[in-house]
């Protein structure tokens, strides 16, 4: 207990954090989507954070074009599963955090039932399918979701409580039709600011999980790196979201997948 308390004293001293907050992040479940620039920075932070089970998913195999921006993993790790080798450096840095690993393409069933046992999901994923599969499996089970996504030098991230109020969900913002990030694969991104947007979501979700009073939440936060600027656009729920407004049919299948 002397241990625990001495590696999260700076968390504790915090006058809105506290024994109290640390206890809830301690006792959380958080599901992380996708170990690629967004999810390893943030797996590095929940887990030094003392998050209490943390669910890995990713069914890619490190590529050695992963490696500049993707900080889990070394040389030494290509061609082995992400989760694997996220796993083993995670564990390393604090043995006391419950670790899980899914290396599958969570969908329909076990998508839904994946995020209804979790306090919280991040979508590190690197796809719009994606994200709004994972955002309709969040608002049908109520869970809050944090989401990203980075491109070039760029970066958004929004933060979906899920719980009810004028915050948007994800699908209020974008539908199948907004690809407008593209992908990295081809237009490139730079590795800092995948690691800016995994440490904000990393961020987002200990404040969430400690119950940190929050002054701005449902907006969506615009990060340039070019310029070294944030920019926060304020929006609400669409009343006629198809997943989150009030004649949203019932979502019961979910193929998500993801390259990063």
């Amino acid at each position: 207990m002397q241990a625990h308390a001495q590696r999260h004293a700076r968390h504790i001293a915090l006058p809105d954090f506290g024994v109290a907050g640390q206890a809830r992040v301690s006792q959380a479940r958080v599901l992380l989507i996708g170990l690629g620039g967004l999810g390893c920075p943030a797996a590095q932070y929940l887990a030094a954070a003392g998050v209490g089970t943390l669910i890995l998913n990713d069914f890619d195999r490190v590529d050695a074009s992963n490696l500049a921006r993707q900080v889990l993993y070394t040389p030494a790790d290509i061609g082995a599963l992400k989760v694997d080798a996220a796993a083993a450096r995670l564990a390393a840095m604090n043995p006391e955090v419950r670790l899980t690993c899914l290396d599958e393409r969570l969908d329909g069933v076990g998508l839904a039932e994946a995020v209804a046992r979790c306090d919280l999901v991040l979508d590190g994923s690197d796809n719009l399918a994606t994200r709004l599969a994972v955002n309709a499996a969040c608002v049908a089970a109520g869970t809050p979701l944090i989401t990203a996504a980075v491109i070039r030098l760029e970066g958004q991230l929004l933060v979906c409580p899920n719980d009810g109020s004028d915050a948007p969900c994800y699908q209020c913002l974008y539908d199948e039709h907004d690809e407008s990030l593209g992908d990295c694969r081809g237009a490139g991104v730079l590795g800092p600011v995948a690691g800016i947007l995994g440490t904000l979501m990393a961020s987002e979700a200990l404040l969430w999980l400690a119950a940190v009073p929050r002054s701005a939440t449902g907006g969506l936060l615009l990060v340039d790196a070019r310029s070294a600027s944030f920019r926060r656009l304020q929006s609400r729920r669409n009343p006629h979201c198809a997943v989150c407004g009030p004649d949203a049919p019932t979502r019961g299948n979910f193929h998500p997948e993801f390259r990063d």
